[in-house]
């Protein structure tokens, strides 16, 4: 049978293709691409081969493409670097196709569309999964900065091997190697053999190419943060033909991409894990052309005549027409003083599998009753000797939806502590215990190592300052109840009231956890961000028709 990671065209298939890209030939071996290369093209083999190298393995190709099959990954449609070389052996011939050709070539035709995201996607898993490369990552599992960047690349997709200079006997020859100490970590080394000691995330997505560079224009709508109501809204945009530009200042997911499971999303009955829903559709909406760079934030915007200006970070200035807003919420810090200490070394606020092996066997706990610490702790579970969730209510089923519910009670090694709050952290470097209080029997101590946090959430809305209406705990005003004199004066507010999902300026939409009376769950984000595109479109009907 066939490895679906590497089908063939069909002939009719390769005659479309040939219509987006030109015919080369190579009488010699012929390096079409290297590692590290951004931008670099598809290819099409007709005749010969075209060998995929690893240059951590240079005796044992990743693959050898043969006759109607194709090179790349879903790193592509994303302009992220390549990860492996691609060479044509002599008397090889290929048809070429750039990048932006090749994505007319998947949003024009379905067929094609189809047999190169499949294999992409799981070219893609493959590689995350079961090869040993990609970027060296030098650190300490008790490194705060260490960890940040783990999470980065993790929640990215990137292609990376993690050597703790605890464990790992080869991180400690390659620090003596390049003359350094544990002083210098954390520090990348790339392909070649290159450095960069304790790389800023905007330093490492440059190299990668998650961070993109896109033309200085007005754009259709800007799409601010990529979780599920911000990735649907950049799907449904650009598959209708929108200008589409979608930031975000950490990675696609928002906090649905925290969870280890999500079993109650329409159409996923075994369920899916939030990473892999948001990978799914960030490549779903680069398919259609939306350009999505990572990790711009929002700091500030202004609206003048009809055009939003956002200034974000890594000195980026967007102007769009429209703006949809889903920047969501972050979960709340612990209110204990030493918090910052431990974050990233003992607490976490999100639970993947990177933090699974540092679970195993160990005590951990989990605090939160919504869905998000339910799905964590039942992940946990599988890992940890005992994992405690705590509650400051007495009733796990007030928030959490009852499936998850009946799960934790019915797992051995998880215990529920109601009316019971984490009021100290203790450890030298990493955490090592923590102090709990409850309601009616005092204080106790727990040796707990991980400690997961799931509290409140607290609208990102900074950036937006004084801008739009928001209530009182910042969340965005949506919708025709906006009080008029809260409205900006305009003509088209003068016509109508804001629709549902459109704020107190015209073209300016909140979706998602961050707008004011939202409900928290991933299906209705989807629905707010692919309903808001409609909405949009009718705005941008109308500023056709206004003067300034």
């Amino acid at each position: 049978m066939k490895d679906a990671r590497f089908p063939e065209l069909t002939a009719r298939q390769i005659g479309v293709l040939k219509n987006y890209g030109e015919i080369e030939n190579f009488a010699e071996t012929t390096t079409l691409f290297r590692i590290g290369d951004q931008q670099y093209d598809f290819f099409v083999v007709m005749a010969g081969s075209i060998t995929i190298e690893n240059p951590a393995d240079q005796h044992k190709p990743i693959t050898i493409h043969k006759k109607n099959e194709f090179t790349g990954d879903s790193g592509m449609l994303s302009h992220r670097s390549s990860q492996f070389n691609g060479v044509a052996q002599p008397k090889t011939c290929v048809l070429r196709i750039s990048p932006k050709q090749l994505k007319k070539a998947i949003s024009a035709h379905s067929d094609i569309s189809d047999i190169l995201l499949n294999a992409f996607l799981l070219r893609q898993e493959t590689v995350l999964s079961q090869y040993e490369g990609g970027l060296k990552l030098i650190g300490t599992s008790n490194s705060k900065e260490t960890y940040a960047i783990r999470d980065f690349m993790d929640k990215n997709h990137l292609w990376y091997n993690f050597l703790d200079v605890a464990s790992s006997k080869n991180a400690e020859d390659l620090l003596t190697h390049f003359g350094l100490t544990q002083e210098d970590l954390p520090i990348l080394i790339n392909s070649e053999a290159k450095l960069c000691q304790n790389p800023t995330l905007e330093e490492l997505a440059r190299y990668t190419g998650v961070l993109m560079e896109f033309d200085d224009t007005i754009f259709d709508v800007l799409v601010i943060g990529a979780g599920p109501a911000g990735l649907a809204a950049s799907v449904y945009a650009a598959s209708e033909g929108l200008e589409v530009v979608t930031i975000d200042g950490k990675a696609p997911g928002g906090q649905a991409g925290k969870s280890s499971k999500i079993e109650n999303y329409l159409g996923f009955p075994t369920g899916i894990s939030g990473r892999d829903l948001a990978n799914n559709a960030y490549i779903q909406a680069q398919k259609f052309g939306c350009n999505i760079s990572i990790p711009h934030k929002a700091e500030s915007i202004s609206y003048e005549k009809g055009v939003f200006k956002v200034n974000a970070t890594n000195n980026k200035v967007i102007k769009t027409k429209a703006i949809v807003a889903a920047t969501g919420a972050d979960y709340r810090q612990l209110p204990i003083s030493n918090i910052e200490k431990y974050e990233g070394s003992g607490v976490f606020y999100s639970a993947t599998g990177m933090n699974a092996s540092a679970c195993k066997n160990e005590i951990v706990g989990v605090v939160g009753g919504g869905n998000s610490a339910g799905q964590a702790a039942m992940f946990l579970a599988d890992h940890a000797k005992t994992v405690y969730v705590i509650i400051r209510g007495d009733d796990l089923g007030a928030k959490m939806s009852d499936y998850l519910v009946q799960r934790i009670n019915a797992t051995d090694n998880i215990t529920v502590l109601k009316s019971t709050q984490v009021t100290e952290l203790h450890g030298q470097y990493h955490l090592e215990s923590v102090v709990l209080q409850h309601k009616t029997q005092g204080n106790s101590k727990k040796p707990i190592t991980n400690l997961f946090t799931f509290i409140g959430a607290k609208p990102c809305t900074e950036w937006v300052a004084d801008l739009v209406e928001t209530d009182e705990k910042g969340f965005i005003c949506t919708g025709p109840g906006i009080k008029k004199e809260k409205l900006l004066q305009c003509e088209i507010f003068k016509e109508r009231k804001p629709q549902s999902l459109e704020t107190s300026i015209p073209g300016f939409f909140a979706v998602g956890d961050v707008r004011k009376g939202s409900v928290k769950r991933v299906a209705s984000a989807v629905g707010e961000g692919s309903m808001a595109v409609s909405q949009v479109h009718q705005y941008l009907a109308e500023l056709k028709k206004v003067s300034y």
